[in-house]
């Protein structure tokens, strides 16, 4: 119970079930046979295609949107890439430290993928900005980001924007391609866990469980997941801490019941 458990050779299972245990192979061709796992092999963070871009990671270029940034950002001007829930809980918050704050988005809609309240506040925040039909082009800066360069994708008018921080929330792939044959995943291919793993759809290879299922449990009872790689988690490290000790304590509860 614990090892990160990497890819081998494609075609061949990586997670399976036998008498009673799981049993996971390792990338070195041995395996690990558990009566229980916990799955926390966590996700990474989709990056922009634009050059430059990986030298400015750390200084002012962030996938995440803390106190600590907030601090790092000073009053500058900020951008914001993404149109999600977490693109918008940024702007809000930021919108709060820095003294701009300009959110990008590639479509027209900035409802079309964030929660309506959050619309409505950055929609009446003074000091937020939304460019729609946005996409940045290249990065200007060389330890620390300066400005962008970004382009309407519907007429080709290219604008500067001077900024010191660039947050980008476009998604996250988890590192789950190993367990596609083991458990339900969601469309994305985040682990399904809960209410959500019992009421999967199996294509008849996938065992449902379905029973009173703990809520960090896949649909192959006794298989937990934590952190970053589980659908609905908050992508936060104090929560990944927090449900890998719940996943502990639900392995008892599995062990007593089982």
């Amino acid at each position: 119970m614990g090892d990160v458990v990497r890819p081998v050779s494609h075609g061949q299972p990586r997670a399976r079930s036998e008498a009673g245990n799981h049993v996971l192979r390792l990338a070195d061709g041995g395996s690990v046979h558990a009566r229980a796992v916990v799955l926390a092999a966590g996700a990474r963070y989709r990056k922009l295609a634009v050059q430059g871009i990986e030298a400015l990671e750390g200084t002012s270029v962030y996938y995440a949107a803390t106190h600590q940034e907030a601090r790092i950002c000073g009053t500058d001007p900020i951008a914001i890439v993404g149109g999600g829930n977490s693109a918008g809980q940024a702007a809000v918050f930021l919108a709060e430290h820095v003294s701009q704050v300009h959110l990008l988005i590639r479509g027209d809609d900035l409802g079309k993928s964030m929660s309506r309240y959050l619309v409505d506040q950055i929609e009446h925040h003074p000091r937020v900005t939304v460019h729609r039909h946005t996409e940045i082009r290249a990065v200007h800066g060389e330890k620390y980001l300066e400005a962008i360069a970004v382009e309407d994708n519907h007429t080709g008018d290219q604008d500067t924007i001077r900024v010191r921080a660039l947050f980008v929330f476009i998604g996250a792939v988890p590192h789950t391609g190993w367990l596609a044959d083991a458990i339900a995943l969601d469309d994305h291919g985040f682990v399904l866990t809960g209410v959500d793993a019992i009421h999967a759809r199996a294509d008849g290879s996938l065992p449902i469980n379905g029973g009173l299922s703990r809520t960090l449990e896949t649909s192959l009872p006794g298989l937990f997941a934590a952190g970053d790689i589980r659908r609905g988690s908050v992508k936060r490290v104090a929560s990944a801490v927090g449900e890998g000790a719940m996943a502990v304590r639900q392995i008892h509860e599995y062990f007593e019941r089982s």
